[in-house]
Order: C-alpha cells, then structure tokens, then sequence
C-alpha cells in the first residue's frame, strides 16, 4: 500500500507534468496571453506558483506559509519574459516544493502548521497546495487548448477513444 506522502507526491508530479505539457504546446505569444486585463495568463501563473511555492514550502512545518518576503500582486504582473525565465521559475518552484515533502513524515501529519495565520494540519495544507495547483494547472491547459487551433495533443484520454 503507498503511504500518504507518496501518494502526494504523485499528484504534485501529475500537476507539474500537465503544466509542462501544456506549456509544450504553446508558443512563446501564448505564454503572456491573457482574455482580459483581469484574467492570467500562463507566465502571471507560473510567477503565482513559484511565489506561492516558495512562500509555503519554505520552512514547511516551522514557519507561517505566507512569508513576509513574500510579493503576490507583483506576481500577477504580465511580464515580458522569456521561456526559460518561466520555466526557471516553474523548476525553482517544484523543487522546493519537493524538497519540502521529501522531509515530511508520516508521524508530522497531525502536526499543526499555520498558513496567513489560520491553523491546518500537515495533511490539511498539503490538500490545499494539492488544489490549488491542480486548480492552475487546468487554467494553463485550457489555455495552450484555446490556442493549438485543432493541433491539440490530449494530455489524457482523448474524446472518442475511451
């Protein structure tokens, strides 16, 4: 049977793996795409995860998931940057994500950790990151979809072929 932590951490890699693939398959414009001036584009939302990521993983069982150095609205500006800066930014993220998870054990589940100041348990906040980067990485598959214009390679079972 595969512990918690294990299963996790598969999760964690299927969302950083949907990411990539959808990243893949766009092209540099579509990167800083954003419908509207209110709405992310896939850089804002690789810059969100990383601030995010480093913000909660950090200091993981010992520090306020929200850091102080933390700068979330900057991350939601649509910067002009490259693919390998995004992508920089998308591995700095997952490693300390990682990281994080590999020093967890079973017994720190039930332990109490804080995120903005509200307590959750070990296996409580990992729920959360779990979701909210699921939650991401289907914005960032819907929109390389919005833009392969019928060149869309599927990123599970295709329609039709279940």
């Amino acid at each position: 049977m595969i512990n918690y932590l294990e299963s996790a951490k598969r999760q964690f890699n299927m969302y950083k793996g949907l990411g990539e693939k959808a990243m893949a398959q766009m092209d540099d414009q579509t990167l800083a795409w954003q419908a509207n001036e209110d709405s992310n584009s896939v850089i804002s939302i690789v810059q969100h995860l990383w601030g995010n990521m480093l913000s909660r993983w950090t200091d993981f069982l010992t520090t306020d998931g929200e850091k102080p150095w933390r700068q979330r609205d900057a991350e939601f500006d649509n910067e002009a940057v490259s693919r390998e800066a995004v992508m920089q930014k998308w591995e700095e993220g997952w490693a300390c994500v990682f990281k994080a998870i590999d020093s967890i054990t079973d017994a720190d589940l039930d332990k109490i950790i804080y995120i903005r100041g509200e307590a959750h348990t070990v296996l409580e906040a990992i729920n959360r990151q779990i979701a909210h980067y699921a939650y991401h990485a289907g914005q960032m598959v819907y929109i390389a979809k919005l833009h392969t214009h019928g060149d869309w390679q599927s990123l599970s079972i295709p329609r039709k072929k279940a």
